[in-house]
């Protein structure tokens, strides 16, 4: 492996005032997210829809470092008949793609889940490279609740992930390594914090026993949040200073950068969480997101499946990114969302 060129695109997913846009919904996903705004989810309008988000040409060459896809999407062509792998290139975005299979209930483990997908990944990561994917990303997911997660839970899925993390080096490819801690469950933020840091240690435990480059990754973590049925929701602030305390502990400063998951937050909480970790100094390594449903769900409301509003999505899709743009840089007041609405 090209540890300078994994190093040089990691570094570039991670710049300063970008972010990576998770267009990677599986077709369950993206089938909710449909239903909910009234468009059928047939490929055609799948295509259609993430074409509009990879031709908005002030968000995507202004504030999206990288876009994560999905199988169908890597494959398909614009309407026009350029591969959307292209569109994403032309904009100076780098194309990556979610390469792992979703989960499976992990056995002896009642409540807990498995990520599964390393069978036959090395060729598939071969035929991604030859299509254009210079990243990929795989997530795990660790579910607080009572008695759970468990330490097999943890250990097994941070194996998982260190063990695609290698096989994506090997391939050029630099992985994005996704550890989720949900933040469904009534637990507060102390106890979300407890399970991250074991979670995020055992993780780089695993990615230095099976010789994994932490120069050449990017970590995609869950903040520090309270979980949703918390009665006791957490500040801004507590979320914020909670967070960077974590990673400072548990991140080596030799990975380039940090890419957050919105995880189910709203748009705005997902922006000013990330927006108040930059007023709390330098930090070792980048630190921006890696939103899906945060950078999409006004676009898709916006957009509706009607051809007449793909410049409203459009216009959509752009205000989020330039939020979180700002946000990524600790640049972003709530103010600038009244005056865009």
């Amino acid at each position: 492996m090209n540890l300078t060129e994994l190093n040089r695109i990691a570094t570039a997913m991670v710049a300063p005032g970008k972010g990576i846009l998770a267009a990677d919904e599986s077709s369950g996903t993206i089938k909710k997210r449909f239903d909910a705004i009234g468009v059928e989810s047939t490929e055609g309008n799948r295509r259609d829809y993430r074409e509009m988000l990879f031709r908005s040409k002030e968000a995507m060459s202004q504030f999206i470092s990288g876009v994560i896809l999905y199988d169908e999407t890597i494959w398909q062509d614009a309407k026009d008949g350029t591969p959307l792998v292209k569109l994403i290139e032309q904009s100076g975005a780098i194309p990556g793609i979610k390469v792992d299979e979703g989960t499976q209930a992990l056995p002896m483990c009642p409540g807990e889940l498995v990520t599964v997908g390393l069978d036959k990944l090395a060729e598939r990561l071969k035929k991604y490279y030859e299509r254009g994917a210079r990243f990929a990303k795989w997530r795990a997911v660790i579910d607080i609740g009572s008695g759970i997660p468990s330490m097999t839970a943890i250990s097994v899925n941070a194996h998982a992930l260190a063990r695609y993390a290698a096989l994506c080096q090997a391939a050029q490819i630099v992985p994005i390594v996704e550890p989720e801690v949900l933040m469904d469950g009534d637990h507060d933020i102390d106890r979300c914090y407890e399970v991250t840091q074991r979670v995020l240690n055992k993780t780089f435990q695993e990615l230095r026993v099976q010789r994994v480059a932490l120069e050449g990754m990017v970590l995609k973590p869950n903040m520090a949040v309270s979980g949703k049925k918390c009665a006791k929701q957490a500040s801004v602030e507590e979320v914020a200073e909670k967070t960077i305390r974590l990673l400072k502990a548990c991140v080596p400063a030799a990975v380039p950068g940090i890419a957050f998951l919105s995880g189910g937050q709203s748009d705005e909480e997902a922006t000013a969480h990330l927006n108040a970790m930059h007023k709390l100094g330098p930090l070792p390594w980048g630190l921006t997101f890696s939103y899906g449903r945060a950078l999409q769900a006004a676009p898709q409301k916006a957009w509706l499946g009607k051809a007449e509003n793909v410049a409203a999505g459009q216009s959509a899709f752009s205000h989020r990114a330039r939020m979180n743009g700002l946000a990524s840089k600790g640049e972003w007041q709530s103010s600038l969302e009244k005056k865009a609405a």
